[in-house]
């Protein structure tokens, strides 16, 4: 993308869970264990059960807050699973994604305006973002709990675009659902599916011309 001052003009879109985390699908799996439920729990009953789906919809654009999502999907999950800052339990385990995050520093220091485009799962009382440290890389922050809109609904990303002030063409978007990409190609946005992070880094250094450096 050529100079700073071309960099300038230029937008980085990235996703929160899986992208600026770890994948924490392994960490869920060994949170359950400890809660004395089957591995595959958490997992299931966000994404299987029918009112566990439902609930979390609803968590994601603010129809429902953390502590209420968090009373209602520990029924789900079992009578002895405590509701007290559930959603916080299951992941205050999952570690940043450090090279990400200097990916997106180092983009940041060439120019690119940045913005976190997240569907939520609550702030309160657990905030994923603040645990990650990543909130003040961000120019523009659109969380779906916020704006009561959701990926991969198209509006979501025309919002982001809007609140960047730049065109699609001008942005790239990193997201490690594949079903939320395709709205945002749509719009001219170019689109980087994360898989690994070490891949995922690899790619943007090489679409973006930025080199992620961890400090010690």
């Amino acid at each position: 993308m050529g100079t700073t001052e071309r960099q300038a003009e230029h937008g980085l879109i990235l996703d929160f869970a899986g992208v600026l985390t770890a994948d924490p699908r392994s960490v869920h799996r060994v949170w359950c264990e400890s809660e004395g439920l089957p591995p595959e729990a958490w997992r299931a009953t966000l994404n299987d059960h029918p009112e566990g789906r439902r609930l979390y919809a609803a968590l994601e654009v603010g129809e429902i807050d953390q502590a209420e999502w968090n009373r209602r999907t520990a029924a789900l999950l079992g009578v002895h699973v405590a509701p007290d800052n559930l959603m916080g339990r299951a992941w205050a385990a999952v570690p940043p994604a450090r090279r990400m995050a200097a990916l997106a520093r180092a983009a940041k220091g060439a120019g690119y305006r940045l913005a976190l485009l997240s569907n939520s799962f609550g702030t309160n009382p657990f905030n994923p973002y603040q645990q990650a440290g990543i909130w003040d890389l961000f120019d523009v922050h659109v969380i779906s709990e916020q704006v009561r809109i959701a990926k991969p609904d198209p509006a979501i990303y025309k919002l982001t675009l809007e609140r960047l002030g730049l065109p699609a063409q001008a942005c790239v978007f990193v997201d490690d659902h594949p079903r939320n990409l395709p709205p945002a190609e749509a719009l001219g946005i170019t689109t980087v599916l994360a898989t690994d992070e070490s891949t995922t880094v690899a790619e943007l250094e090489a679409l973006l011309g930025v080199s992620a450096t961890l400090s010690l």
